[in-house]
């Protein structure tokens, strides 16, 4: 195991890696019973979608720890499962088995843009300062999904704040929702407040596995609040009968066979599959740069050796091909896009290091399918603290940008902070793109844009616009 996954030489050991890969888990652990309830509103079968969603995370995760000996775990990414629902089959009329052959067709592009090298000159030409911001965004993204599932959040109706015209100026529609801190008076919130304080004052004191211990202990503190309460998903073997509804499903007719029968169609499915493709590119380059980089699980030399390397060599190239794969395989056995979790983070903060950790994520995906109303027990408000912590530790990737240059203060500003704000990313990478090819337009410094950067912000300027068509 030690020359296998080499954790001397990574600086960890067996327990660290297993520690952070229970970290890592719990704190992802919630796509199990989120995933299939989002899917199966498109018409999938619940069972089927949970099994799927396991073994698309089981297979992605190997792979990442096996081949490219990093931390990182994969199942289908939030965000992407709602594309795949509410735009794709809901507003776009295709069936959910065309949308998972879409989602197919984009792990292949993935696959053929990651042996092409597409993807790593990519990263080659995100300058630094970008790198850094999208470091930090990661961890105010990171913090603000923990936020939210700590329940501290409120939306309310803001009327006088949105106006939705209709013909002749007249107001249609006016409501907005404005996010407020919520009242702290239920369970949830105490608990989570309570799990917030306890990883606080257990990290202070350098308590080994804290972000961990603080997950078990704020889940069965819970238990009397009835916050930490079993679940009832449906049973392994009822799962296991329902999964050939969807294992392959994307190949048949309806499916691959009718995607591209109607001519008419076949621009709105190119350009979904575009979106597809583009979305999960780019959460994932922005996930290695944000994580990776600060953690030193991609350092520059490794950066160095991606760039100049054939074949793949470095930890960055056998990282970009194992999540790559993970769309299509997920595809194959009924889910959406498969793609590596930002909560990885949590369990590289806990020490990981090596794919070891992911070894253990996959192994408890496993037992999960066995244990799900266990694993589906674990509440957000015990969670949500770890990614707050663990958003905080990256912010200090801002400290290396200098914000009293506008000219770096802006891109850096949508590559990071923005990205939180609108909740994506892809968004937050591609506007800090945009913004960072404007400002080297006017002053006159084009010439020190990298041609693959250009064609990137090309490419999301064209997404924005086929999106607002469509």
């Amino acid at each position: 195991m030690e020359n296998f996954f080499k954790l001397k030489e990574n600086g960890t050991n067996v327990r660290t890696e297993v520690l952070a890969g229970l970290t890592t888990f719990f704190a992802m652990a919630y796509i199990i019973m989120v995933n299939p309830s989002m899917l199966e509103q498109s018409g999938m079968p619940w069972g089927a979608v949970f099994l799927a969603t396991i073994i698309a995370s089981i297979i992605g995760t190997l792979v990442m720890g096996l081949v490219a000996n990093v931390p990182y775990a994969q199942a289908p990414g939030m965000g992407l499962n709602a594309f795949f629902v509410f735009t794709v089959v809901f507003a776009l009329g295709f069936k959910w088995q065309e949308a998972l052959a879409m989602v197919f067709l984009c792990g292949v592009i993935n696959i053929l843009i990651t042996v092409t090298k597409i993807r790593k000159l990519i990263i080659k030409a995100i300058p630094e300062s970008l790198q850094n911001a999208i470091g930090g965004g990661i961890g105010i993204f990171i913090a603000y999904i923990g936020i939210k599932s700590a329940g501290l959040l409120t939306f309310t109706s803001d009327p006088g704040t949105y106006q939705q015209l209709g013909e002749g100026g007249t107001v249609i529609a006016s409501s907005a929702a404005v996010p407020g801190l919520a009242a702290l008076n239920t369970p949830a919130v105490l608990l989570a407040i309570f799990g917030l304080i306890l990883t606080v004052v257990l990290l202070i004191l350098k308590v080994r596995g804290a972000i961990l211990l603080g997950i078990i202990i704020t889940a069965l503190a819970g238990i009397p609040f009835g916050v930490t309460a079993i679940g009832d998903p449906v049973s392994f073997s009822e799962a296991l009968s329902q999964l050939p509804t969807t294992f392959l499903a994307a190949f048949g007719n309806p499916g691959l066979l009718s995607l591209f029968n109607d001519i008419s169609k076949l621009p709105l499915v190119l350009i979904t599959i575009f979106s597809f493709s583009l979305s999960d590119t780019f959460d994932t380059i922005g996930t290695f740069i944000g994580t990776g980089r600060q953690s030193g699980i991609f350092s520059d030399k490794d950066i160095k050796a991606m760039e100049t390397s054939s074949g793949f060599k470095s930890k960055m190239d056998k990282a970009l091909f194992a999540d790559a794969i993970a769309t299509s395989i997920g595809a194959i056995f009924g889910t959406s896009n498969t793609t590596t979790y930002v909560e990885s983070a949590a369990g590289i903060g806990a020490g990981g290091r090596t794919g070891l950790t992911s070894v253990v994520v996959a192994v408890l995906f496993a037992l999960s399918a066995f244990f799900a109303p266990v694993i589906s027990a674990i509440p957000g408000a015990a969670t949500a603290p770890a990614l707050i912590i663990v958003g905080i530790m990256m912010l200090s990737s801002f400290s290396d940008i200098n914000w009293k240059d506008l000219s770096v203060a802006i891109p850096a500003f949508f590559a990071g902070i923005f990205m939180a704000l609108v909740y994506s990313i892809s968004y937050g990478i591609a506007t800090g793109f945009i913004f960072y090819c404007i400002v080297k337009l006017v002053k006159g410094e084009s010439k020190d844009i990298n041609p693959v950067l250009w064609v990137s912000t090309l490419l999301f300027i064209l997404n924005f616009v086929l999106m607002a068509i469509i």
